[in-house]
């Protein structure tokens, strides 16, 4: 009667590794005749002014996304998340309403949970708000509305929904983006 070998676990990965160690040992003792020794490296300085670094003039400052590099906060709004911050808030204050399922300020999307209305409870939508743009302009919002309708108990079916209803949440984000705007231009 014949055994099979079984290998334990982990036992593979020993193995490979005590290979890969006495290969290695095998090759020649003299490292430093394969690469060459130091040689004097030549630091050409920056030229005065603002200093220049991948991340362009300024350098990158992660608490300050939209710091402009000279101590003082950007003028769109944008200190501290990737998107408009104002643009960012309205988007929160508008879609309020609606349970919210994900918010990431860094990609700049809101998607929001099903809700359904108390006046058409056979009915529930969904929205994913996108903003576009650091600045605050009319195309730096877009929103993607879904609809569905109960076809049963708990069968729920996807109705198209009109462009209207997205368009009219575009506009209410914007004005209220354009209210906070206005609101802390007074405070300064």
């Amino acid at each position: 009667m014949r055994r099979k070998l079984r290998w334990a676990p982990g036992v593979t990965g020993l193995l490979a590794g005590a290979l890969l160690l006495s290969l290695g040992a095998c090759e020649g003792a003299d490292i430093k005749s394969q690469y060459p020794e130091k040689r004097d490296r030549v630091v050409v300085p920056a030229p005065e002014g603002e200093r220049q670094t991948i991340f362009g003039p300024g350098g990158f400052n992660f608490l300050s996304l939209g710091d402009t590099g000279k101590g003082q906060a950007p003028s769109d709004g944008s200190a501290g998340i990737a998107v408009n911050s104002f643009l960012w808030r309205a988007s929160l204050d508008t879609m309020s309403f609606m349970p919210l399922a994900s918010a990431d300020p860094f990609g700049g999307v809101i998607i929001t949970d099903w809700y359904s209305p108390p006046e058409t409870p056979d009915e529930r939508f969904k929205a994913t708000v996108y903003i576009l743009e650091r600045q605050l302009r009319a195309n730096g919002v877009r929103v993607a509305v879904f609809r569905q309708s109960r076809n049963g108990a708990n069968d729920w079916r996807d109705v198209t929904t009109s462009q209207e209803t997205a368009v009219a949440l575009e506009n209410a984000i914007l004005t209220r983006a354009r209210q906070l705007r206005v609101s802390a231009v007074e405070q300064q």
